[in-house]
């Protein structure tokens, strides 16, 4: 009865159920058990096992830079980051909220990794997260007008609670590009958040938007009340002499 039982969980795919029973019986803990203690231990194991699948799937479907994790960020007196604004970004209620982060600071500092820990700190908590390199997007987006996609593109990006941009003005928006990224803040404004990286300080991605009237509409909808961590001090991958993904 009991290898019926296992093999009709396994193709039920009650995974969590299946192993947790499967583990019971080879120890003999079965018998530990009340009937409802054992259902109540069988479902737990079940809810747990498509909680982890879940956030499992988010994250592949986030397509980040790095493996980051909140817990490895390092502090550190010269980087001038504060760890109870991290951690108070950490428990994502900024999205809730609609609200943006950006992130600034020289090449190699942690800028990233910083944004790729938050974003699975949201893939957990259970949000739709797109982590994206910014000349990237916008090179697809370009090849997506081109194929006849774009709204499909549009229509993805729109869909993500949280999206990151990272290395944002690492080049002078074209006109293209520009009427894209206008489209992409309007329709994600007061509706979902952004995570942005740039090495050049926020008062500087005016010029690099260009078209004065479209920078102005861009930038009043971004930086208005967006939360900001400004990263200083020595290049992480120079000072660790490690790539960044080990912990920043």
């Amino acid at each position: 009865m009991n290898t019926s039982t296992l093999d009709k969980l396994r193709k039920m795919k009650f995974f969590g159920m299946f192993h947790a029973f499967k583990s019971s019986m080879e120890t003999g803990k079965t018998n530990d058990y009340t009937a409802d203690e054992l259902l109540a231990h069988l479902v737990e194991a079940e809810w747990d096992d498509r909680q982890n699948r879940r956030i499992e799937r988010t994250i592949l479907y986030a397509k980040f830079r790095y493996k980051a994790a909140i817990e490895d960020v390092h502090y550190h007196a010269d980087r001038t980051i504060d760890r109870n604004q991290v951690m108070r970004l950490a428990d994502c209620t900024f999205i809730d909220r609609f609200e943006n982060l950006l992130i600034t600071g020289s090449t190699g500092i942690g800028k990233s990794y910083v944004a790729s820990a938050i974003g699975h700190q949201a893939c957990i908590l259970g949000y739709r997260v797109l982590y994206t390199s910014t000349p990237k997007l916008f090179a697809k987006l370009k090849m997506a007008k081109a194929d006849g996609s774009y709204i499909k593109e549009i229509a993805k990006l729109e869909r993500q609670q949280l999206l990151i941009m990272d290395d944002f003005g690492i080049q002078p928006f074209d006109a293209q590009s520009r009427a894209a990224l206008m489209e992409i803040i309007e329709d994600r404004h007061g509706k979902t958040s952004l995570i942005i990286t740039s090495q050049l300080p926020v008062n500087k991605w005016f010029e690099v938007i260009g078209e004065k009237t479209i920078a102005d509409a861009i930038l009043d909808r971004i930086v208005h009340d967006a939360h900001r961590i400004e990263l200083k001090g020595e290049s992480m991958r120079r000072k660790r002499g490690v790539e960044p993904e080990n912990s920043l």
